[in-house]
């Protein structure tokens, strides 16, 4: 199974999953990138998985769905274009052979849910995960709360750190900037950011991460982290708690440029 960004607009990436006959596609939030894949490789389109209801996410389920095969899945708990069979924590998707697991995560939306593809025939993990979990970052908290987004977040941390995690948006260089003023000493955080500038240099995806780095270098999942709670009360956390530390962290990103 081959996993493929395209991209999309000006830094959204749609992920494809194909096996060279048949393609999954995840967030088709403009169905052109979409159709030039499909068109390129020879591929029929299976399935789409919908993670939440955002335009850049849902935008191209509709002139794509003349040549879908299969159904497009989405959360139950948000307006998705109908027809979709609607999906909560801890259904089951099964298309091309491959089994994924729902994870409800709001907080970027309400009923944000992500898709988690277990490893198979020697093949890491895959976590789709749309606007939660960013490299380095995480979505702003449009329709949920801090604890929320700490208790979504805490629950993709608990995945395989070989988990690669398929964000919807190429944010990750402007992210690394704000973890490295929230944690200026993180070792691994500067490496990881070298690494990534390298990427971007030679016009490369800097994704997928890994569920282990970012438990690394991404201080919305480190507000357990000493320098990080520190950080996070210099600018207004009440208290050291995690939902208390996130929400404090979110909103000094939110104006940080």
């Amino acid at each position: 199974m081959k996993l493929i960004a395209l991209p999309a607009f000006t830094d959204n990436y749609i992920w494809m999953l194909h096996d060279d006959r048949q393609a999954i596609v995840v967030d088709p939030g403009d169905a052109a990138p979409v159709a030039a894949a499909l068109d390129a490789q020879g591929l029929a389109l299976a399935a789409i998985l919908v993670t939440h209801h955002h335009p850049d996410h849902v935008g191209g389920v509709a002139a794509l769905r003349p040549r879908l095969q299969g159904p497009v899945y989405g959360p139950a708990r948000e307006s998705i274009p109908q027809p979709f069979q609607p999906l909560t924590d801890g259904d089951r998707v099964e298309v091309l052979g491959l089994r994924f697991q729902v994870i409800d995560v709001p907080g970027h939306t309400a009923g944000h849910i992500a898709y988690f593809l277990p490893a198979q025939d020697g093949q890491a993990p895959v976590l789709f995960c749309g606007d939660t979990l960013f490299s380095g970052g995480c979505g702003r908290l449009f329709e949920g709360t801090p604890a929320q987004m700490h208790q979504s977040l805490g629950r993709l941390a608990d995945l395989p750190g070989d988990t690669r995690v398929c964000c919807a948006h190429e944010y990750t260089e402007s992210n690394l900037k704000f973890a490295q003023a929230v944690e200026p000493a993180n070792a691994a955080l500067a490496r990881y950011t070298l690494a990534c500038r390298a990427l971007r240099a030679d016009g490369l995806p800097t994704l997928p991460s890994t569920i282990a780095q970012e438990r690394a270098i991404n201080p919305f999942m480190r507000c357990d982290a000493p320098d990080v709670i520190t950080a996070a009360q210099s600018r207004g956390a009440a208290d050291p708690s995690g939902p208390a530390v996130l929400g404090a962290l979110r909103e000094w990103k939110n104006n940080f440029r």
